[in-house]
């Protein structure tokens, strides 16, 4: 390990609440030297959050803080471990292969938050692996991971992207960067899984209590605390995933180690946003098999929920038939939580009454969802012109459609049920991420040029504002670009 000077005292105050909890799954450690950081992009308002003063952090020290080479006093930055399914195989041991947590700060408001790096450099979870991480894939993280929490999606959010000044290679030699991510906690379900694993089932128990303490309090007074940490972990998921669906956004890893306790989102890999509508859409590079597709994205968080019991069940119950039951009872909530929550969401955004019966909005939206498909239409744009259409001007929507007697048929359907189109404009937002200007920004920034990126996050950051002058950033993508592909940045 490298050696790290101290950072002043005023700087920052971590705990260490993980690591001194849960010692057998945090492996001590310190980020690698960064040659020459470069501070490329700050959260002014994360760090304001955070009790952080942005001031100090775009100080010289402040920079080697966010990238781990400047560590407060008392702080006892960490690799974390936990096992995963990935791509539905069972992996024992991955942990931060190339990340640390620096440890806990304890927001503006009293909440414990972790700040947590990536790209710091190999850890003992490497497994092969260079630990370092690339500019343009740091400041996907940070410009998507913004976007969803602008969106009201919870997220882990980021706080900084430094440039290393260490080239990485991967396809070819690219600039590196460190990201500084801020997370409720990075508790996930491939965490249970390797308490689990090494048949400690004190470990599991202390990590459960942990994750009750932390995230799920009210769990602690139920009649069976960890049977009632599951339920709860259920309900933010189903919520979670909805709330992905309803924006048409695509996680594209959904591994168990990246499914949070919290119902946070988090990695920001290979993702992206629907373009043409299609239930079928993967962009991830790795995903040949399209287990993450956009459409599978609820089966595959209820799939991941079940390991999540699996992994609890010592705790549920003495009794293993009886922890199976328990488990299998609370995992039945997940459809109806997420069904109730879609369809919630999609009666918002059609701007229905309440009130409306259910049965009437599911079939107005299975028909909608099934013109949208056959069509390819532009998810985001496509449900902001029916906001316009609800005004009385069905154009801007009709000429996307290609059966346009069947979709007029809907539109006399739906606006007889009086649509509020306000309502419509604060569920429907006019920007999101678009996939060929989020590319854009990351190569302009890889070049030196951070200008499109500071322009698409002042855009982001107000989605559901329609602003004039900003109609490139509203508009689907252009004909001609092809198949959009992502990649994890490893």
């Amino acid at each position: 390990m490298l050696p790290v000077t101290a950072a002043p005292a005023t700087t920052v105050s971590f705990d260490d609440r993980f690591a001194r909890e849960l010692p057998e799954m945090a492996v001590p450690w310190q980020a690698a030297e960064v040659p020459d950081p470069r501070l490329l992009v700050l959260n002014d308002a994360l760090a304001a959050e955070l009790g952080l003063d942005p001031d100090a952090l775009r100080s010289p020290e402040g920079v080697r803080l966010l990238v781990g080479n400047a560590v407060p006093d008392g702080a006892r930055p960490v690799a974390q471990a936990y096992a995963g399914h990935q791509f539905g195989g069972f992996v024992p041991r991955l942990g931060d292969g190339r990340a640390l947590l620096l440890g806990e700060l304890t927001d503006v408001e009293g909440r414990l938050r972790d700040l947590h790096l990536k790209g710091s450099g190999r850890t003992p979870f490497s497994r092969g692996g260079d630990g370092l991480a690339a500019v343009g894939p740091m400041l996907r993280e940070y410009v998507v991971s913004e976007a969803l929490h602008a969106l009201g999606i919870p997220t882990t959010r980021s706080l900084a992207v430094v440039a290393t000044g260490r080239p990485v290679r991967r396809e070819t030699l690219l600039p590196g960067a460190v990201l500084a991510r801020v997370a409720s906690s990075h508790l996930r379900v491939g965490s249970f899984q390797y308490a689990r694993a090494t048949g400690d089932v004190d470990l599991l128990r202390r990590l459960a209590d942990h994750a009750i303490a932390r995230h799920h309090p009210a769990s602690a007074d139920a009649e069976n605390p960890h049977l009632a940490l599951f339920e709860a972990v259920v309900a933010v998921q189903a919520s979670l995933v909805t709330r992905w669906m309803l924006v048409g956004f695509v996680h594209g890893v959904m591994n168990t180690d990246n499914t949070t306790i919290s119902g946070e989102t988090i990695d920001y890999g290979p993702c992206a946003f629907l373009d043409a509508f299609d239930p079928a859409t993967v962009f991830s590079s790795i995903d040949t098999g399209g287990r993450y597709a956009y459409g599978n994205q609820p089966i595959v968080a209820e799939w991941n929920l079940a390991r999540f019991a699996e992994a609890l069940l010592p705790l549920v119950s003495d009794d293993q038939e009886q922890a199976v039951a328990l488990a299998v009872s609370a995992l039945e909530r997940f459809r109806p939580q997420y069904n109730a929550a879609w369809t919630a969401g999609m009666r918002a955004k059609l701007g229905l009454p309440e009130g409306l019966d259910d049965e009437v909005t599911t079939a107005l939206v299975e028909e909608l969802l099934a013109l949208m498909q056959e069509s390819r239409v532009d998810l985001t744009s496509f449900l902001r012109a029916l906001g316009t259409a609800a005004r009385g001007d069905a154009e801007p929507a009709r000429r996307v459609v290609l059966d346009l007697a069947r979709f007029d048929a809907w539109l006399e359907r739906w606006r007889a049920l009086g649509p509020d189109s306000e309502a419509m404009d604060r569920a429907n937002p006019v920007y999101t991420p678009r996939n060929h200007l989020v590319e854009e920004a990351l190569d302009a920034a890889t070049a030196g040029d951070l200008t499109p990126l500071q322009r698409l996050l002042e855009v982001l950051a107000r989605p559901y504002d329609e602003r004039p002058g900003l109609e490139r950033y509203a508009a689907p993508a252009p004909g001609g670009t092809g198949p959009y592909r992502t990649f994890c940045g490893t």
